[in-house]
């Protein structure tokens, strides 16, 4: 009756357990949002402040509660954009003082079981605790219904009885722990299977009540997780309302805390007036077309293009929106994965120009050289990764596969001059100003912004020429960035909306008049 990891081990009522796990789980999420909001206040970044109102003072009670909302907006966020999140153990550093602590004190305890043990006669004091703790546990791990397993668990495990037995020189520890081995392989996942069989392997008592006592706290990892799982649905709904009502609560206790909220959207906005301008200058002598460009901006173009500038922020030298401020993180994780796809699909368009219809289409080459592009550009976002180096030793080992792919197939491979032709056109992609760099970094932005104003459709936009061998992955990318895109304006619309609503009537104006202009 082995369960599944994605069937229930718990009732409702054991999310209190759920919430004790997600205590220790969420710390480091909570450290760095806090952080990060402390790190992108707005007194910390702008240099007019002193035109504000001033801040008013809060107590620590009120700091307090502030934190707190910040935590568990912050973890049901988590689970919610997520799909991964799994609690984990927390793990201590190597050498960190805490985990010296812990390990005396665990030292110290088995090391006392050991010797109660070693008693002639034993003394079972601590082993009945231990298994007093086991039967806690095991309970733990059971639905309503499962009354039959119960019931053997209370009287196998009657602490009382064991005593008893104790005292009267009677008590079998061993048989009573076979028993908790037995009874944990038939309430374990199957992905633990292979501990609860390794604990049969252990035949000394207090090594096997240690490895006992890990297993169950895998089991109690898997129990949480699964209510995790249950509860994303439910939390999907409420999620948004929820933190919301935090977010609110946090602007009520940080006056102007949707300063840079607002300057990112006035860029957003100054953005598509510069390039419906242009637009206008173009069609200057076409009447209808100059009519067609002064239609006014709308809330959506605006954000979309305030989402997409996020996938080119100064991480470092520039302070995130406070509505994004939770998922910077993720952001810039996409930031980082489209830089180097930027460079696979840049390499990759140049190699199959070099080369011709001969290897188009051929299957598995393009894969290759993507194989080779990743590995070499592994670390490329570390201070001490050298660009340069790295794309001259792509070079080398593009030419290699593709002179092997001509010959096996028959074709002339390519002459030195045309192999340092190719090695030259891929070095140069490190240059900044690289033109077939800069076309595909355009398409790529062109995709996702086709993709972000089409997100509530099915069907998916058109890919544009020259990113066919990175559309896999560009549509991975795409739907990770969307789906967090759209999560994001669901919370914080009323906001967007408040604060587009002054900007819009100002860059309407302002666009009328440069179409009266032209």
């Amino acid at each position: 009756m082995s369960q599944n990891p994605d069937k229930p081990h718990t009732s409702e009522e054991k999310l209190s357990v759920l919430e004790d796990d997600q205590e220790e789980s969420v710390d480091n999420v909570d450290q760095s949002v806090r952080k990060r909001i402390r790190q992108s206040a707005p007194g910390s970044h702008r240099d007019d402040t002193l035109k504000s109102s001033p801040p008013r003072l809060v107590s620590i009670e009120e700091l307090m509660e502030t934190a707190k909302g910040v935590t568990n907006m912050a973890l049901a966020h988590e689970i919610v954009v997520n799909g991964d999140f799994q609690i984990k153990p927390a793990e201590l550093p190597e050498h960190s003082l805490e985990k010296k602590v812990r390990d005396i004190v665990h030292k110290a305890f088995w090391d006392c079981l050991e010797a109660q043990l070693k008693e002639d006669p034993p003394t079972y004091d601590h082993a009945i605790k231990l298994l007093g703790e086991i039967k806690e546990t095991l309970l733990s791990f059971l639905l309503p219904g499962h009354t039959r397993l119960r019931n053997q668990i209370t009287e196998v495990l009657d602490l009382d009885l064991i005593k008893q037995e104790a005292e009267n020189g009677a008590l079998d520890i061993s048989k009573l722990v076979e028993f908790v081995i037995g009874m944990m392989g038939t309430l374990c996942a199957p992905a633990r299977d292979e501990e609860i069989k390794k604990l049969k392997d252990i035949h000394e008592i207090v090594p096997l009540f240690r490895a006992i006592f890990s297993v169950l706290d895998l089991m109690k990892m898997d129990m949480a997780n699964f209510a995790v799982s249950s509860i994303r649905p439910k939390l999907m709904q409420q999620s948004a309302e929820y933190e919301r009502k935090k977010f609110q609560e946090f602007l009520e206790k940080q006056p102007n805390s949707l300063d840079l909220v607002t300057d990112w959207l006035q860029e957003a906005a100054d953005d598509l007036v510069k390039l419906r301008c242009t637009k206008l200058l173009s069609h200057c002598s076409d009447d209808d077309g100059a009519a067609g460009g002064a239609s006014a901006l709308c809330s959506t173009a605006v954000q979309n293009q305030a989402y997409l500038k996020l996938l080119k922020w100064d991480h470092v030298n520039r302070p995130f929106p406070e509505t994004v401020l939770m998922d910077q993180t993720r952001f810039q994780e996409i930031q980082l994965e489209l830089e180097q796809l930027l460079l696979t699909g840049t390499v990759l368009l140049v190699t199959f120009s070099a080369a011709g219809s001969a290897l188009a289409g051929l299957p598995g080459f393009a894969e290759k050289i993507k194989t080779i592009i990743k590995v070499l550009l592994t670390g490329m976002h570390l201070p001490s990764f050298n660009l340069r180096e790295s794309l001259a030793t792509i070079s080398e080992k593009v030419c290699a596969e593709v002179n092997n792919c001509l010959s096996q197939h028959g074709f002339t491979p390519f002459t030195p001059g045309r192999e340092t032709v190719l090695k030259g056109q891929i070095q140069a992609v490190a240059n900044p100003d690289n033109t077939i760099c800069k076309l595909i970094d355009s398409r790529i932005q062109k995709f996702l912004e086709s993709y972000l104003a089409s997100s509530h459709q099915k069907s998916l936009p058109a890919l544009p020429g020259g990113l066919g061998p990175i559309q896999r992955e560009l549509e991975e990318i795409a739907v990770k960035y969307v789906r967090l895109v759209n999560y994001n304006k669901m919370v914080f619309s009323p906001y967007y909306d408040a604060v587009l609503g002054k900007i819009l009537t100002k860059e309407d104006s302002q666009l009328v008049g440069k179409s009266e202009e032209s």
